[in-house]
């Protein structure tokens, strides 16, 4: 049967996975009674609640004879480092492009990796049949980017079509049929290549693995595309590192090839098929699977380097090992090796204590993923504020630099380019209308200063604005960027919150915490409405008299706590604060210093 492998790129909410699943439903690859769930493509938990793809996922789909192997990549930049190596298993990509937003920052990131490595793009304008959609303009705003990103004239030559995915349909025209997805399908098929790699059927068999993961049944499993040769169940072959070291020797007990959804075995591996194999105890993502005889390993795709890195540590609160199972520093260790293994984009290291660890990787959603995974295993963890990773060259201190796309209401637009240029030391790059009463800026900001940005955006721009952002370079040092600008109200009591307290304590600030709440002493329960911290006492309670007189006795009203996410949590801490992450609950509190680390950190200031 003839191949094709191809990849479907598209920035966050533009449609890829929903298109995917049109393209599984019109190739006859469900049942026409089977029950599918929307975004089928999106199996994680996380994945579904939050409306995003994490983790880079294979399909398969027939047309007209010809096998058409799908990957729906992530559409984030944190989670670049699935799309960077699964590029190298795929001929061709299929770029979706919102024809109303046109061409986002992560669409940018995804297609600047597949056009170095020379792949060809099909472009197909989506959602097209939405009322403020301009197809024009965001086809003209694809070609600049392509011209941009360096695209060679075949790749600029590039084949388009107008589609709804929702409505499942895709024409070359817009005063198409609009009936179903055909155009597509036959357009993959003419436009991108076989797999090359069919060509070396008769060579030694090597394949290069590209995601790592764990069956309950067969073990361990590494899918990849195979690069030569072929394999059948029971054979041996061997890993070998990316420095052609030896890895291990296994028997293949199992082959397993994407059809539809499901994975289903088989009993040979053929060159250019994307496939999974069992029976290895130790080969990982990045090393190359082959015949004894072959002595040089296949090169890997480099991947880009970490940004910016979160301290996680033990819980070692009072109120620790209450709502989780698993809080040694032992088994959060083992968790994030075993993460590191599968996840390339994420490096870890030991602290000298031993009892936290560094975890660096390339944005605030991914560390925010990892701890939610982990919470949700049943760790308790406590986590630093993130810190930007800085590099040396020619004795310049470089600190990284984030491209930042900002679709905000004319209104609000002042607001917003002087909290990035001024107080966040970005350099606006261009600022242009977006039409329906909305500006689009772009601007150049030093990661430091989108730290926490996020929230004061959204109230700066009433919840209106939209905020994507990507890498973009190292520069010089842009100097100190003030970090947030109130201080917090912080415990200095064990026990139970009590809501008379709190109703004296709302003055003060916002509170975090409701009545009845457990809390302790150091943990921050809400927000100063000044820049210093102060202690209070949500245990107080009223003084009882026999005396009565009008007003003494009101009842007490609170305010609704303000209760941050996960990532807000992170992103809202100081230096000196940790948040304190259990399977039921998020909590912030000050970080406890030993007498030693109090000394040195009032020297500095």
């Amino acid at each position: 049967m003839d191949l094709r492998n191809i990849a479907i790129i598209a920035h966050v909410d533009h449609g890829k996975t929903t298109l995917v699943d049109e393209l599984l439903k019109q190739s006859g690859a469900f049942r026409q009674n089977q029950a599918v769930a929307e975004r089928a493509m999106d199996s994680n938990d996380i994945e579904r609640e939050r409306g995003i793809t994490i983790l880079a996922k294979c399909t398969s789909v027939e047309h007209d004879g010809t096998r058409i192997n799908i990957v729906d990549t992530p559409g984030h930049a944190d989670f670049g480092g699935e799309v960077e190596r699964i590029l190298s298993m795929v001929d061709g990509v299929v770029l979706l492009v919102d024809a109303a937003e046109g061409p986002m920052p992560q669409t940018k990131f995804v297609t600047s990796k597949a056009l170095a490595l020379g792949l060809r793009p099909i472009v197909v304008l989506n959602k097209v049949d939405k009322p403020d959609a301009e197809p024009d303009r965001a086809l003209n705003e694809v070609f600049d980017l392509f011209a941009n990103l360096g695209a060679d004239d075949d790749q600029l030559d590039f084949p388009h079509l107008y589609a709804s995915g929702r409505a499942g349909w895709a024409d070359m025209g817009l005063d198409g049929p609009r009936k179903d997805l055909s155009a597509l399908f036959d357009l993959i098929v003419r436009h991108v290549p076989a797999p090359k790699q069919v060509a070396d059927a008769g060579k030694p068999f090597r394949m290069l693995a590209t995601t790592l993961s764990a069956d309950p049944f067969i073990g361990r499993i590494l899918t990849g595309r195979v690069e030569s040769g072929t394999l059948k169940v029971g054979e041996t072959i061997k890993a070998l590192s990316r420095k052609n070291e030896r890895i291990e020797q296994f028997r293949v007990t199992k082959i397993l090839a994407f059809r539809g959804l499901a994975q289903q075995p088989i009993e040979t591996a053929e060159a250019g098929d994307i496939v999974t194999l069992a029976g290895m105890t130790r080969a990982t993502v990045a090393d190359t699977l082959c015949a004894l005889e072959v002595d040089t390993a296949l090169p890997a795709q480099p991947i880009d380097p970490p940004t910016i890195s979160v301290t996680f540590g033990i819980n070692d609160s009072p109120l620790a090992g209450k709502d989780g199972t698993k809080v040694q520093s032992r088994v959060i260790r083992e968790r994030l090796m075993k993460e590191a293994e599968s996840n390339v984009a994420i490096k870890i290291e030991d602290t000298p204590g031993g009892d936290a660890f560094v975890v660096s990787g390339r944005g605030e959603l991914q560390m925010g993923v990892l701890i939610e995974n982990m919470r949700r295993e049943g760790f308790e963890l406590s986590i630093s504020r993130p810190r930007v990773i800085f590099r040396e060259e020619a004795g310049t201190r470089l600190e990284p630099i984030e491209e930042v796309t900002i679709d905000v209401d004319d209104d609000y637009s002042g607001a917003v380019i002087e909290k990035l240029t001024g107080q966040r030391k970005g350099d606006l790059v261009e600022m242009k209308p977006a039409g329906a009463g909305k500006t689009r800026i772009i601007a150049h900001v030093p990661s430091r200063g989108l730290i926490g940005y996020h929230g004061e955006f959204l109230t700066d721009t009433r919840g209106s604005g939209v905020l994507n952002r990507i890498f973009h370079g190292w520069a010089p040092h842009k100097g100190p960027i003030q970090g947030r600008r109130v201080g917090v109200l912080i415990s200095m009591e064990n026990g139970v919150s009590v809501a008379y307290a709190l109703w004296n304590l709302e003055e003060r600030g916002k509170m975090f915490i409701g009545a009845q709440e457990a809390v302790y002493q150091g943990m921050i329960i809400g927000e100063h409405s000044r820049d210093n911290d102060l202690e209070v006492n949500p245990l107080k309670g009223k003084k009882l008299t026999n005396i009565r007189a009008s007003g003494t006795d009101e009842a007490v009203r609170l305010t609704t706590p303000v209760r941050m996410s996960l990532e807000e949590a992170i992103a809202y801490v100081d230096d000196d604060e940790l948040v304190e992450v259990t399977p039921k609950i998020v909590r912030l509190r000050k970080r406890h210093l030993d007498p030693h680390e109090r000394k040195r950190q009032a020297k500095a200031g």
